[in-house]
């Protein structure tokens, strides 16, 4: 997992957030599918920064992906996961929906 995005939130930045963020190798792939898309960008920005505010808020997942959370941001799935020990939430998935179910 790395730490950082591409071009969404400049590498390190962490706000008075409680929790860390984290970005796997998959979900950095998704970014770039994205980099066009500014308004997109910008959504899932805010987005981001509201689950690292408080992700318990957003709906569990079961079976296969039981540990993670989701939420949707126009027709596009965020998939994380939170790290309590670590105090980290890890962003896994950012796919179409019709990719992801």
């Amino acid at each position: 997992m790395q730490k950082g995005m591409l071009f969404l939130i400049p590498y390190g930045v962490m706000a008075v957030n409680d929790f860390k963020e984290r970005y796997t190798k998959d979900f950095l792939k998704d970014l770039k599918k994205i980099k066009s898309d500014f308004s997109l960008q910008e959504r899932l920005k805010s987005k981001i920064q509201e689950i690292l505010k408080n992700p318990y808020h957003y709906k569990s997942l079961r079976n296969v992906l039981k540990n993670r959370r989701r939420t949707h941001i126009s027709s596009f799935v965020l998939i994380f996961e939170v790290i309590d020990s670590e105090g980290v939430v890890a962003f896994h998935v950012f796919k179409h929906h019709d990719e992801v179910y």
